[in-house]
Parts: C-alpha cells; structure tokens; sequence
C-alpha cells in the first residue's frame, strides 16, 4: 500500500498523539498554542504536497483523488485558521486546552477520511468519530451552564440524526444490496422509481443534511454555536460545512438526477432553509445566533446548487464551500478579537468598531458584504455560479425566490455594519491591539474575499477538475 496517499491523515494523527500527550502533562497555555500552531501549519504543508497524487486504498475502500484532496486541503487550511484564533482560548479552562487542540486535530482528520470515504461502512465511522469530536468539543465551555445544555442537546438530536442515517443506509442496501459507491452509482438510479429506494436516499441525506445544518435539521444549530467556545463555534460554522459538502456531492452523484421525488424534495429544503434562516437572522442580536441562522440560508444555498445535479452544479456548490470557509471564518476572526475574554457577542457591543480596529472593521464589511453576495467579492461568484446552473436546469422561480432571500440577508448584515461604523457605543472603550500575526491573517482574508472576486479562475480551474473525478 502506498502510505505517502495517506500523508495529511497521518499528519494530523501525529498531531493528534502530540496533544492528547500534552493534555495529561502540566498546562502550559503557551506552549500548547505553539505546538498546535506549528502542526497546524504542517497539516497544511502536507495536504498541499499531495494535491496531485491518487489512487485506491484499503481494498477500495478509502479513495485519494482530486475531489478528495482539494477539500482535505481547504479542511487543513481551516484547521490552521482556527488553531490561529486559540492564541488566546478564552472560555476554556487552560487545563484544557490540550484536549480542545486534540479533539480539533481528530475531527479534522475525520472529515478528511469522510471525503476520501467511498464505502457506506466508512462513510459512517468517519462521520461518527467527527460529530462525537464535536460534541465534546462543545462541553469544553465548562464555567458556562449554557454550553453544558447545548451540548447536551447537541449531542442527542445528533445521535437521532445518525440513527437515521444508518436506518437509511440499511434500506439502500436492502434494495441495492451494496455498500460500496462504485457500484450504488450503477444500481441505484434505475431503482429510484422504488419508493423504499428513494426513501433510503433521503433519509441517508437526512444525517448528512443534519451537519449542513439545512431545514428542519437546523434547529441544534443556533444553540450550539450559542453554547460553544467562541473557536469552536467557527470550526463549526466554516470548516464542517467543508466536510458536509463533501460526502453530499458524494451521495447525490449516486441519484444521478435520476428521482422526481428527490429533486421535489431537496427543492423545498432549500427554499425552506433560505427562508427561515434569513428571517430568522433579522430578529437575533447574539452575534453567533446570527451567524448560525445565516449559516441555515447558506446551507439553502449550496444545496441549490447540488441539487441540479450537473457537473456545472456541483461545481457551483464546491466553488461556494470554499467561500463560505473563507467568508465565516473572517466573521468570526472579527468576534475572537472584540470579545477577547471568551463572552458571546451582542451586535451592540460591535459600536465604534471603525475608530477600535479599522483593519477588523474592514474585515467583518468585506465578509459581510460576500455573504449577502456583493460584488466584487467571492460570495457573489460562488451565487452567481449557483444561480446560472440552477437557471439552466429550468429552475427560473427557485432562483427568483433565491435572490429575494438575498435582499433579505442584505438587510441584517447591513444592520450589523451600522453597529460597526455608525452607532455609537454606550462608553468610550480601548483600541483593539492586534499582534503583527493577526493583522496578517485579517489582511490575509480581505485580500481572498475581494482578489477571488475579481479573478476566481484559479480556483474555479481546480474545482472543476476536482468535480470531474466525481464517480
């Protein structure tokens, strides 16, 4: 077997073994960050450096190829920006910290696995180890009471959620009888008129659509991000949605656009979950509440695109994953940096950003701004993209009812604009000091929102190949 296939995998296990060592030595805040940063950076490395290899491994089970390795490297390059923002891991106890870096190295590593993962088995144990890291991860807020009953919460509608996905699974392969996507792809779509098979399909997408956080699997979503650690809320919120991208492009390549039904059916999730996020988003004053309901109208709009079922959908799809990475993460770059002692914060206390940080103002408008799909930025490529794929499959009012929700997000992100440049704040408060590395990483982003707007074709150029080693 050629383990170099297996290089980013194996560099974050090493990474992982590293920090379960330092979470049973003394707490060292500063050393643990260091370490965490420096493995961080060589996942990266790693993921990179085998961009091009390929190949099958463990008996067919596990695949290395373009789709899999460009998003093993957008999840290794969101691990290294979250471990950036726990230079200061407020809201967890310094006791703590090694299992936090732990337990985000093993939820990396297993979202890698799941989008290399093309066995049903596989799919599942991959899926399980990252939700379970999650769960955890979420507890890790000890000293907050609310953390502990989100997480709880968290941790049970997931496992209802995996329940039933696996009760899914086992319906694909009753009709089908296979496990592995090679052959799914070739049995299942001429079985997609059988209503069990259809059935299985969808609740097999039903877990997956649980990790998007995609109407009505939405609802753990707000609380959790509410709940968590303020990085653990952006590793949530950016890299995960990575993952969940992955295995959805994954599973509905097997339909192959082949169900009435199915299509119907993801049609009104993402409609449902436009609406619902964007209006939900309007009336939430919690910083991270309003991230989490933006993030339910993302989830509409990337499935938009998936559910064409075209290579110019899916592409679509992929090209605003990335985005969404790129564009949650500055978000909550910005938040980190304002509520530095680890609280939830409220938009109010955004006021008088501009004159604190004109650097993280500038940041959190160009995020802001790719969100709601501005140009020149790359939320309006990614959205563009998705709305002319979904155009040439004949879904003209569906696209009508995408760009309505657009205007609507437009008005709550602006609101959290005009907290930052316009309102007042209720007491004069200090700048905000950002080391050298901060600024670098906020320059970093704004550079990627706007420079991807102007000029995508690097990117887009990738995708589409990566798209193109879809079974």
């Amino acid at each position: 077997m050629n383990w170099i296939l297996l290089t980013p995998e194996l560099t974050l296990l090493l990474a992982a073994a590293l920090f379960l060592v330092l979470a049973c030595l003394k707490p060292d805040p500063r050393r643990d960050y260091q370490l965490a940063v420096t493995m961080a950076a060589f996942s990266v490395a790693a993921a990179t450096a085998c961009a091009t290899m390929s190949g099958d491994l463990f008996n067919h089970v596990y695949r290395v190829d373009l789709f899999s390795q460009v998003f093993k490297a957008l999840l290794a390059i969101g691990f290294f920006l979250v471990i950036f923002l726990c230079d200061d891991f407020q809201g967890v106890a310094p006791s703590h910290h090694g299992e936090g870096y732990f337990l985000l190295a093993v939820c990396t590593l297993s979202m890698m696995m799941l989008a290399s993962a093309v066995h049903l088995l596989a799919i599942v144990l991959a899926l399980e180890l990252s939700s379970y890291s999650l769960y955890i991860l979420v507890f890790l807020r000890r000293e907050c009471r609310w953390g502990m009953i989100t997480g709880l919460r968290y941790f049970l509608v997931g496992a209802s959620a995996s329940a039933i996905m696996l009760f899914g699974l086992a319906m694909i392969y009753g009709v089908t009888g296979a496990v592995h996507i090679d052959i799914l792809i070739q049995r299942l779509p001429a079985m997609m008129g059988h209503p069990m098979a259809v059935t299985g399909l969808l609740l097999t997408l039903a877990g997956f659509f649980f990790k998007l956080a995609v109407f009505p699997f939405h609802f753990w979503a707000p609380e959790a991000y509410q709940g968590a650690p303020n990085q653990v809320a952006a590793f949530i919120a950016a890299v995960s949605k990575v993952a969940a991208v992955a295995i959805l492009l994954r599973m509905l390549s097997m339909a192959q656009g082949n169900s009435d039904l199915l299509a119907r059916g993801l049609i009104a999730m993402a409609v449902i979950s436009m609406t619902v996020g964007n209006l939900a988003a309007i009336a939430q004053r919690d910083f991270k509440r309003l991230m989490a309901f933006s993030s339910v109208a993302h989830a509409g709009y990337l499935l938009l695109g998936m559910l064409c079922m075209t290579p110019a959908g899916y592409t679509a799809a992929m090209f605003y994953g990335a985005a969404v990475l790129i564009m949650k993460y500055t978000c909550f770059m910005v938040m980190t940096r304002v509520a530095d002692d680890g609280r939830n914060l409220q938009i109010d206390e955004l006021a008088g950003l501009h004159r604190r940080s004109p650097l993280l103002a500038l940041a959190l408008m160009m995020a802001l701004f790719s969100l709601a799909g501005i140009p020149p930025t790359i939320g309006f490529v990614g959205k563009l993209m998705i709305f002319v794929a979904a155009m040439q499959k004949g879904y003209l009012v569906l696209v009508l009812v995408a760009m309505a929700n657009v205007v609507v997000s437009l008005y709550y992100y602006l609101l959290v604009l005009k907290a930052a440049y316009l309102d007042e704040p209720a007491q004069v408060l200090p700048s905000i000091s950002l080391t050298m590395p901060a600024r670098l990483v906020a320059v970093a982003m704004i550079a990627l929102i706007v420079g991807l707007g102007f000029y995508p074709t690097t990117l887009l150029d990738l995708v589409q190949a990566a798209v193109l080693r879809l079974p």
